[in-house]
This record gives C-alpha cells, sequence and structure tokens, in this order.
C-alpha cells in the first residue's frame, strides 16, 4: 500500500537518502529543504506525485503556509519524519557565538515544533499517522565541543517522549537514533574518519524497511535503526 511521506531537509544526506529510498519503493515523498536550488534539482528528477518546497523550518509562516497547502493537496501523512538539522562548528560552548547557537536551536528544536504545530491537529482528528523527529547518539550522551547540538538533541528526546503522552491511539511520536552514517554533518565531527562509516544509500536499505514497519504500538519509544 502506497504512503504519505513529509520529510524535512530532503537536500542532502539521511533526508536525500530517505527521498530517494521511499520513492523508489513507490511510496509518494512530500518534502522541504532550505535551497531552492536543490528543491528545483529534487523535483525536476522526481516530479508528480512527490512535491518538493523551499522552506526553512525555523520560519513558522513559512511552515504554515506549507502545511496548509500539502494537507488541502495530498491529506494527511502517513508518516512525518522530522529530519532537517544543523551541527555548530566544533567548539567549547562558550566559545560558539551566539547567532550560531540560536541558529541551531531555532533549526534542530523549533524548526520540530513548528512541523508538528502545523501538521500535527489534522493527524490528531483522522488520529493517524507516526512521527518520527530523529536524534542522535548525541541525544542520548555528550562528546566535548559539540554542546549545542547535543542540546537539540536532548531535547529532541525529551519532547517527542512527552508528545507521545499527548497523542490519541492509533498514533505514535517516535525519537529516533538514526546510527552513525557518514554524511557531511559527520565529517564536520570526524574529518575524514567519517568516510569509515556507513554511506547515506546503504544506511536507507535497512531504514526505510525499518521506518515502514513502524506503529502505534511503538510510541514514545527511543529506537535505533538497525546497523
Amino acid at each position: 500500500m502506497t504512503k504519505l511521506i513529509l520529510i524535512t531537509g530532503v537536500s542532502q544526506g539521511l533526508g536525500l537518502a530517505m527521498t530517494e529510498g521511499f520513492a523508489q519503493a513507490g511510496h509518494t515523498v512530500i518534502g522541504c529543504a532550505r535551497s531552492p536550488k536543490a528543491i528545483g534539482k529534487l523535483q525536476q528528477r522526481f516530479g508528480s506525485p512527490h512535491d518538493f518546497a523551499a522552506i526553512d523550518v525555523a520560519h513558522e509562516l513559512q511552515v504554515e503556509a506549507w502545511a496548509k497547502r500539502l494537507l488541502a493537496t495530498y491529506g494527511t501523512p502517513d508518516l512525518l519524519i522530522n529530519n532537517a538539522a544543523i551541527i555548530n562548528t566544533l567548539a567549547p560552548l562558550w566559545e560558539v557565538p551566539s547567532a550560531d547557537f540560536s541558529t541551531l536551536i531555532d533549526i534542530n528544536i523549533k524548526g520540530v515544533a513548528n512541523v508538528i504545530r502545523h501538521f500535527l491537529p489534522a493527524m490528531v482528528t483522522k488520529q493517524h499517522g507516526i512521527i518520527v523527529n530523529l536524534s542522535s547518539g548525541w541525544g542520548r550522551s555528550t562528546s566535548p565541543n559539540v554542546a549545542s547540538y547535543c542540546a537539540s538533541k536532548w531535547a529532541i528526546e525529551g519532547l517527542t517522549r512527552a508528545l507521545a503522552q499527548e497523542l490519541p491511539p492509533g498514533m505514535a511520536a517516535i525519537p529516533l537514533s538514526p546510527g552513525i552514517v557518514h554524511t557531511e554533518m559527520l565529517e564536520t565531527c570526524y574529518g575524514s574518519d567519517a568516510a569509515s562509516f556507513i554511506a547515506p544509500h546503504d544506511w536507507a536499505a535497512s531504514a526505510i524497511p525499518f521506518f515502514l514497519n513502524l506503529k502505534p504500538e511503538h510510541n514514545g519509544q527511543p529506537l535505533t535503526v538497525p546497523s
């Protein structure tokens, strides 16, 4: 059965890998990213019925307008994946500029809340849909020089588990760690050593079936994509 899958941050890394994987499996993907150029390439590559828009999830008015259009056109998503996130330049917390810290919080936490705020009411009305908020190993542990990123992902863990307690039967909210995947974000942290980890395309081969098998009984469970 074809599912409608919403993904934020589809222009690169895990978001792009998930978009490719779900589309190849025959599902309809509706997604966003900040770059109009990247979105144009995605729309040209995949075409209808998939739908991609240049949206910054940190800007609530953009998310609100996007949600109104998609809900009117497609209805509610079966699977909503909050993936969009950034990481700080490696530095001790006191050296992370205030503006950089605020931008990260706006995208990684407020962006997730914005998407939930404007898509979830329609899903709750139908009592249908799975919400997956991508966390991280650094949402359950810590390392030096990534304090702001850790703070955002620990927040996603708490936000998601609390949200899970607010949902009606038939739905689920799941904080999900993708594991360690070779993305541009990982290169920021690990440099050339990032190449020793699984590539996004290979990760998606196991992640896509895992996502599609998530059910209401997984509500509130902190999960990790099997390696």
